[in-house]
């Protein structure tokens, strides 16, 4: 019982590598490895909710990972499964030396592990990483968080957070790169604009296409891939046929991350015209791929090199069109942060009283 224990709760995680699960929670799952990197005597057990659906404990990448499959049915069947979760937690304290808990997103994670933390004396801290800093978020008022609990992933997910729940976050754990994780190689830029995510109305991009529409005045010959897959796809194929711009713009569907950072090399600007964002990933591979990134939400409060924030439609589309007509844009690398660090960060705050 000597070994040290992090336990962690995500509503998702992947089964392994080689199945379309694995671009679940990406950016966790990049924490977790550069945890194990960083402190390998650190044993990590995580606890997943609702997916996969699977009732099998299994290890990844040397992690126990045990799902309770909830798949997301309500009411009475989520009440159930938290109450198998938090039996877990009891069976997991009477046979570890557990030092913490960490829960992904201030939701029914953070719920499970508030209460167990505060009724068994150990410490637990949520990461807020996007949605659930939003007004709509119940769980806020229900689990009552103390600021030393809450961990947020950008300065826009703290303001935003307390400006929706009253409660400023006390720590500031950015998202990052695993340098570790991507290869970085020389490539000619032949892509001039990409978007990478799933297709919904949160990431708008219809605005996106008629962007294009706009930017194929000037360029003819625009090239352009969106990245991605969901509900939106077919009334976005509709756009783009209407727009005649089936010869612009490549769908490619469902990527791995090592097929998007690749895309990404080859890319001169990343087009990001979500409404809302905690911390994307995209943003980030896309400055460590050396494109620069046009977006209407800005993580950080300070200057960031190669990432343009703008307000408006018409201001998305100039900015666009100034950098496509800069012949000499560079394209140098850019690491924001490194998830070495963001995972030392973490262990920091377990490590203190």
């Amino acid at each position: 019982m000597s070994k040290k224990t992090l336990v962690i709760l995500t509503p998702a995680f992947p089964l392994d590598a080689s199945n379309q699960e694995s671009i679940w929670v990406p950016a966790k799952q990049r924490l977790i490895k550069c945890i194990n990197r960083n402190f390998p005597d650190l044993e990590i057990i995580v606890l997943s909710f609702q997916f996969p659906v699977s009732k099998n404990e299994y290890y990844w990448n040397g992690n126990l990972v045990i799902p309770f499959a909830g798949a997301n049915k309500n009411g009475m069947t989520n009440k159930l499964l938290w109450i198998k979760v938090f039996n877990k937690l009891r069976s997991l304290n009477k046979q570890k030396k557990i030092i913490g808990l960490l829960s992904f997103w201030c939701a029914e994670c953070a719920f499970v592990a508030h209460y167990f933390s505060k009724l068994y004396r150990i410490k637990h801290l949520c990461w807020i990483s996007g949605q659930d800093a939003k007004r709509e978020n119940k769980f806020v008022k229900r689990i009552r968080p103390k600021p030393e609990e809450l961990v947020a992933m950008s300065d826009f997910l703290m303001d935003k957070f307390y400006e929706n729940h009253h409660i400023r976050p006390a720590h500031l754990i950015p998202n990052a790169i695993d340098t570790q994780q991507f290869q970085l190689r020389k490539s000619s830029r032949t892509i001039d604009i990409i978007g990478v995510g799933g297709l919904s109305p949160l990431k708008q991009y219809d605005v996106f296409v008629d962007i294009v529409a706009e930017l194929k005045k000037v360029f003819p010959d625009i090239n352009v891939y969106l990245c991605g897959d969901g509900l939106e796809r077919e009334r976005l194929e509709l756009q783009i046929e209407k727009l005649n711009l089936t010869q612009n713009i490549t769908l490619t569907g469902k990527l791995s991350q090592e097929e998007i950072f690749d895309l990404l090399q080859q890319s001169k600007v990343l087009l990001h015209t979500s409404n809302y964002e905690g911390f994307s990933n995209v943003c980030l591979e896309a400055l460590y791929a050396g494109a620069h990134v046009v977006s209407f939400i800005k993580a950080m409060n300070s200057e960031i090199s190669h990432w343009h924030k703008v307000s408006t439609k018409e201001e998305m589309m100039q900015k666009t069109l100034h950098l496509l007509n800069d012949s000499a844009l560079e394209h140098e690398s850019v690491l924001l942060f490194d998830m070495g660090d963001t995972a030392r960060k973490f262990m920091q705050l377990f490590s203190e009283k």
